[in-house]
């Protein structure tokens, strides 16, 4: 089995094999994420795990000069991918519907303690997600990274180069603030 950061190093450094090499090392992890997310999804979801993964591999392939220094920015920049390719799988479905479902409505009291898988609507979700960008982006991407990246509490903290404290506030924040946005 391959090093991660020393495959992620070769890819930086201009070297198209690692790349190639890094893919059947993350792969079954990336599967495992993908199958999480897929499972959250309504019954007929035409999008599979193995085409999800597939997808971000093309996309994340398609990206140079990336600098990515470990395990944790290889995996938040596949969770931005997945996040975009589930995104735009729900546009696309929508269009073809001529409208989805509706978000869950939860009361504000209630975000702080529901996950937030709970039945969101992807592409609700993704405009609320924009807004929170708009005002607080350091909350906005540890959403993305530990919601779409799948990334542990320490594992968004190595990634954001901040203490595991802050991310479990940012965390907090963030939830409570997606909830009221998405139930109004």
């Amino acid at each position: 089995m391959g090093d991660i950061t020393g495959l992620l190093s070769r890819w930086a450094d201009g070297d198209a094999e690692a790349f190639g090499a890094l893919m059947p090392v993350v792969y079954d992890e990336l599967r495992k994420l993908a199958d999480h997310y897929l499972s959250k999804e309504r019954a007929d979801h035409t999008l599979q795990p193995t085409a999800l993964v597939h997808e971000a591999y093309l996309r994340l392939s398609g990206i140079r000069g990336m600098e990515l220094r470990n395990r944790a920015h290889f995996y938040g920049a596949a969770a931005q991918v997945m996040r975009r390719v589930l995104v735009d799988h729900a546009r696309q479905h929508r269009a073809l519907k001529r409208g989805g479902p509706s978000a869950a409505v939860v009361p504000f009291d209630e975000a702080i303690d529901t996950p937030i898988e709970a039945g969101v609507d992807l592409l609700a979700l993704d405009e609320a997600l924009a807004g929170l960008e708009q005002i607080a982006p350091a909350r906005a991407r540890v959403v993305e990274l530990r919601y779409f990246g799948g990334l542990s509490v320490e594992e968004t903290a190595e990634y954001l180069d901040v203490a595991p404290a802050t991310v479990k506030r940012h965390w907090a924040f963030a939830r409570a603030w997606l909830f009221s946005r998405l139930s109004s």
